[in-house]
């Protein structure tokens, strides 16, 4: 059983950081407006939010499992308290910190409506914080942490974000196609009403 329990705590932790890169690779790229090669715009961000949702699930399986070992040695207040741990608290609190990060970002989408767009937005930048968080958190603790496959999954990782990073930077990003250009205002042409000259110049597109 502790044998079952180990394998699963480490699998789940793996596919939770597998996950939440995917989450901020795509939360890129629904934020530029652009599509996906072979994915609509409406499809890369139903794919975001269903990495999202799989990821906090495999998150909750992930903790649940480690709370359940009785060689991780988890209590349930570390689940709150980082850095109070008996094994390995520096890595195992830098863990408790990407969950709560999680569990902040689960609250406020479930409370949306009440906090506004503003604030929820605010707290949803959190999601960027605990990729890194959560990284560091592989890297330092488990007894895979240094074997050649996992430093592989990491660096592709560490690499498909700055991808996407170094994309959201470049020059290229802010020009979103499928949107449309700003229009000029249409020079006033006497004897013609102006709504109708505006929407004229909407139809025409830039001169």
């Amino acid at each position: 059983m502790n044998a079952a329990l180990w394998y699963l705590g480490r699998g789940t932790g793996v596919v939770s950081l597998l996950l939440l890169t995917i989450v901020v690779a795509l939360g890129i790229a629904t934020r530029s407006g652009r599509r996906l090669p072979g994915l609509p715009r409406f499809a890369v961000a139903t794919v975001h939010r269903t990495a999202s949702l799989t990821a906090v699930a495999f998150v909750a399986l992930h903790v649940t499992t480690l709370v359940l070992d009785p060689i991780a040695q988890l209590r349930l207040v570390d689940l709150v308290l980082p850095f109070q741990g008996a094994y390995r608290p520096l890595w195992l609190g830098l863990g408790t910190v990407a969950a709560d990060l999680i569990a902040a970002l689960v609250a406020t989408s479930l409370l949306r409506q009440r906090l506004g767009a503003r604030v929820w937005r605010a707290v949803h930048w959190l999601a960027y914080a605990a990729w890194p968080v959560a990284l560091l958190h592989g890297l330092g603790t488990g007894t895979d942490a240094g074997t050649p496959w996992l430093r592989g999954v990491t660096a592709g990782c560490v690499l498909a974000v700055l991808a996407a990073v170094a994309w959201r930077l470049s020059p290229g990003f802010a020009a979103r196609p499928g949107h449309r250009p700003a229009v000029r205002p249409a020079v006033p042409t006497p004897g013609v009403p102006r709504d109708l000259q505006l929407e004229l110049a909407h139809r025409d597109g830039p001169r």
